[in-house]
């Protein structure tokens, strides 16, 4: 089975990506035109290495994420910089419905507040985007915030702070800027970052520095474990994703507790199957068995709509596959979705 807007099932796909990227990537291009967006990765212009699709933006011309732009030979930065972050902001009361929240330092935490840091804009183009609404962000940009001015909200009542969107790798400077405001007020504060792995690996590590400072937590969600479903699905390659996610499993003997990274995979219906958890759960566990792992019962959102949520019968054929590859610490999250 497949979804009618994808018009292909996971094995077309998957043997057949050559025939078919054309088509699917002219999806992916017309999703993103009524935003403003351009329609895949730029590649003949001015280099802008922020995060990981790189792009070579053209005169004239905005990159990938919608933040860039190429002006008359320069790199003109429209937001994600200390200076001028795209985002909304909110306090959510802890314990929240984060992905880490069954692990992380926090969860027993009662009367305190996460101050949730939504980035409106994002280096994929998830057809399936649960919170694809950071899109508008993206195109009116109104919605600005300095790092001080993210700071100034990290009031006495805040325990931890969440990076996140959209995603926050088109800004990491200005997460980074945050952080580090954060960490030198010796406020006791958790830096968190949930993320689709795709920052730029240098300064990924700089924040995953302040993270194991701060005792928080890196989400990564591994998203596909097949090249061609990324490609399909999200518009570009996740090969960054698995590259960082293995980096800072290299620094887990630095972090303060057992939770400073998770990975994630949303269980979508006839494409994420106990297949390709399997495959994903195996690169996990060969890096180390006890990460954490969360499978996540989908929703149908934005152009994914014609999806079922997550059936009990995937969930669970998903969870035996995680333990099958050897992960010792799964959980399957968003149960009340399941079908």
């Amino acid at each position: 089975m497949a979804s009618e807007i994808i018009g292909y099932c996971k094995s077309c796909i998957v043997e057949h990506w050559r025939e078919l990227e054309t088509e699917l990537l002219g999806l992916h291009a017309r999703s993103r035109k009524k935003f403003g967006l351009p329609p895949k990765i730029p590649r003949k212009g001015i280099p802008c290495a922020l995060c990981a699709n790189e792009c070579r933006i053209p005169n004239g011309r905005l990159g990938y994420c919608g933040l860039r732009k190429n002006e008359n030979g320069k790199l003109l930065h429209l937001a994600g910089i200390p200076e001028k972050g795209l985002l909304k902001y909110y306090y959510d009361p802890l314990p929240t419905n984060c992905v880490a929240s069954w692990c992380c330092a926090e969860r027993d935490t009662r009367g305190k507040s996460n101050l949730a840091i939504f980035y409106g804009a994002c280096s994929m183009n998830c057809l399936f985007c649960q919170n694809w609404h950071f899109r508008f962000l993206t195109k009116e940009m109104t919605s600005f915030y300095s790092s001080k001015a993210v700071y100034e909200k990290v009031t006495d009542d805040v325990a931890c702070i969440c990076f996140f969107g959209g995603d926050p790798a088109p800004q990491l400077l200005h997460a980074l800027d945050v952080a580090k405001l954060v960490m030198e007020s010796k406020k006791p504060v958790r830096i968190c970052l949930e993320t689709n792995g795709l920052e730029n690996s240098a300064m990924l590590k700089r924040l995953a520095n302040y993270v194991i400072e701060s005792g928080g937590t890196i989400k990564i969600d591994l998203k596909f474990f097949s090249p061609e479903l990324s490609m399909a699905i999200s518009g570009v390659s996740n090969e960054r994703s698995y590259e960082n996610f293995a980096m800072l499993a290299s620094m887990l003997e630095e972090a303060r507790h057992d939770c400073f990274l998770v990975a994630s995979t949303l269980l979508i219906p006839f494409y994420v199957d106990e297949d390709e958890v399997f495959k994903i759960a195996k690169f996990i566990a060969e890096l180390n068995e006890d990460l954490p792992y969360s499978l996540l019962a989908f929703y149908p959102a934005f152009l994914l709509r014609d999806l079922p949520t997550t059936s009990r019968e995937q969930a669970l054929r998903c969870l035996r596959a995680a333990k099958l590859a050897g992960l010792k610490r799964i959980r399957i999250g968003n149960v009340h979705l399941l079908s």
